[in-house]
């Protein structure tokens, strides 16, 4: 019997400092050939994609954390550290490193691609931007610098469809024939002489007319002052959310009116029983609840992505430093805590970023007050059943999303004043001076943010197809079963397993108007926020006095069954209490402390019920119950 040897796929791995365009150059190299998922053992994602070369060859690349050293001061320069070395568990060495590198920034990106050439391994320095630095009257001369080096020097333009042609080409080159020692500065070299031959490439190498792009300074003298900065700061939060619930609604629509077409013709077409009950009021009434906010949803973290691509996100957090150092923050934690905005989870996993322990604790203990997009859905929910549709302002506003946009104001705000708790009550007092590197602006590449929005897009579908699928037909059986006894009177529902627990759960939440059908929604919101409103579909589907009732939408169900006092109070509710199980595993995960999970959980729920009691009594003594 002969044996075919088969090749292993040869392993790229880009690495560079923040900032340089190397996610960018990860989407051009491999489109929607790739994958994300996590690192073993650690929270640092990891994202990894197929290039096919015109030569017929295969890559594996891999897009490693932003670095600024390999030593690692966080937890993703440690992982980018490793990799390179090779040192990973359960992770091949690669087989070739691609340093990218800003053309407009040489001085501080070439520092790191010596410390890399130090590694001996086979390398290409990718001279990302060169557009830009075209524009800017930067000259770089690639010869020079590859002679220098001892490496191979390929210029790339990561917004252009062949900006990755040399960069190919000469990855074909390195895997055509095996690859000589190189001679390399020695290990263990000193910063002081890692800056001096820095230094010494760029006086022979570049030619820069000016530190800093003349755009770059008109922008900052604005966005960076301390009034207009923050004034505009607010205006785009404004836009963002008030867009957010405007341009959805038609897509909303759509996939409102297709749940509808598909429930009446599975039931239609299916007799009467369990299989057409458990199809109709549990997987399409449960899933449909919860696809119906992916518009949205795409729509905020399509927001986050282009601030972020545009190089305002980092101007943003030095913007905001003074702000948050008052209530124990720093300004790094801005872009964690917008994160937020989106998933916590994403958020808390970015604080790794923080160098000072203290910071990164109080940003974590406070991101799952940061309103995430899966309270989106109900909030939407009950401002659509609660909250006029009109205009105001003399038109140029919603109503509907100026009380969505107060609702992410009172998370920030409760936010602070928590964090300013946290402040006082540590020993240390001292304050950390904010180091933060401001990237050119630019405008994101359509594709960029297409592939991140996919990515998001297909991460929410995974969840409704798998745990929220799973929750919806667990929410299903515990409303169905067991059956009604002979001679009953009253719905089904009260009959079951979930009318039981329900209804034994009232007498904790009345204090605060919650039913029994909320009580039921807030158990399996608990594993994921977006099931609430599916679990509340469910429900009231399940409850309805008929086949008609039980047809009708669910936001006119509430509008007439519920007080505006409880709606409110379940609003409230919403922005305090954890936002799902999800997410206090990953501040176990982040902080290796179960002590500061419970404190987590403890003070959030505390915050809930509080300010959910007060909200839900003043209101009804004003007359809204």
């Amino acid at each position: 019997m002969s044996h075919v040897a088969t090749a292993a796929i040869p392993r790229v791995a880009l690495v560079g400092n923040p900032n340089c365009g190397k996610t960018a150059l990860f989407n051009l190299l491999t489109g929607s050939r790739q994958k994300v998922a996590n690192y073993a053992g650690v929270t640092v994602e990891r994202k990894e994609g197929r290039l096919h070369a015109p030569s017929g060859r295969s890559y594996a690349v891999l897009d490693l954390p932003g670095a600024y050293s390999l030593n690692a001061a966080s937890l993703d320069e440690a992982v980018t550290r490793d990799l390179c070395r090779g040192f990973y568990p359960g992770e091949p060495a690669p087989d070739v490193l691609v340093c990218v590198v800003d053309a407009t920034n040489l001085r501080l990106h070439l520092r790191f691609a010596l410390e890399l050439r130090e590694l001996g391994r086979p390398m290409v320095l990718a001279v990302n931007m060169m557009d830009a630095a075209k524009r800017r009257g930067i000259e770089v001369d690639l010869a020079v610098l590859e002679r220098e080096l001892g490496i191979p020097v390929v210029p790339t333009v990561a917004v252009r469809r062949d900006g990755a042609r040399a960069l190919v080409e000469q990855l074909d080159a390195i895997s055509a024939k095996p690859q000589e020692p190189r001679v390399h500065l020695a290990d263990g070299a000193q910063p002081a002489d890692l800056h001096a031959e820095t230094r010494r490439l760029l006086a022979l190498a570049v030619t820069m007319p000016r530190r800093t792009a003349t755009i770059d300074d008109a922008l900052d003298r604005w966005l960076l002052q301390p009034v207009f900065g923050l004034l505009a700061l607010i205006v785009v939060m404004f836009l963002i959310f008030q867009a957010v619930f405007a341009w959805a609604t038609p897509l909303m629509d759509a996939i409102e009116a297709g749940t509808a077409v598909v429930g009446g013709w599975v039931g239609a077409t299916l007799p009467e029983g369990p299989v057409k009950s458990l199809l109709v009021d549990g997987v399409i009434a449960g899933l449909g609840g919860v696809v119906v906010f992916l518009p949205q949803i795409l729509l905020l973290f399509a927001f986050i992505l282009a601030l972020e691509e545009s190089g305002y996100l980092p101007r943003a957090a030095f913007l905001l430093d003074k702000l948050m150092a008052g209530a124990g923050l720093s300004g790094r934690s801005f872009i964690p805590l917008l994160s937020s905005f989106a998933c916590a989870i994403p958020g808390i996993m970015a604080t790794r970023t923080i160098q000072d322990p203290r910071d990164r604790l109080a940003t974590i203990m406070v991101a799952p007050l940061m309103t995430c997009s899966a309270r989106l859905p109900v909030y939407t929910l009950l401002i659509g059943a609660f909250i006029p549709q009109q205009q105001v302002a003399g038109g140029l506003l919603n109503l509907q999303g100026l009380v969505l946009f107060g609702l992410y104001v009172a998370g920030i705000l409760s936010a602070l004043v928590v964090a300013w708790v946290m402040k006082k009550g540590r020993r240390d007092k001292s304050e950390h001076a904010l180091l933060l590197e401001l990237p050119s602006y630019r405008l994101p590449h359509p594709r960029d943010l297409l592939i991140g929005l996919w990515e998001r897009a297909w991460i929410f579908l995974r969840r409704v197809g798998g745990i929220i699928l799973a929750l919806t037909i667990l929410m299903w059986f515990l409303s169905s079963f067991p059956n009604p006894p002979e001679g009953a009177t009253g719905p089904a529902i009260d009959y079951s397993f979930a009318g039981r627990i329900g209804h034994a759960m009232t007498a904790l939440f009345a204090p605060i108007g919650f039913n029994w059908q909320i009580c039921i929604a807030l158990i399996p919101g608990m594993a994921a926020r977006e099931v609430a409103v599916a679990s509340l579909a469910t429900v009231y589907a399940l409850s309805a006095a008929d086949d008609e009732a039980a047809a009708r939408a669910l936001e006119p169900i509430i509008s007439h069954g519920w007080s505006l006092a409880t709606a409110l109070s379940l609003l409230v509710w919403f922005i305090y209490a954890p936002q799902c199980l999800s997410t206090l595993a990953t501040i176990r995960r982040e902080t290796h402390s179960w002590k500061q999970v419970a404190i987590a959980a403890g003070y959030l729920f505390g915050l809930a019920y509080l300010a959910s009691l007060v909200t839900y009594q003043v209101a009804v003594a004003l007359g809204a119950g």
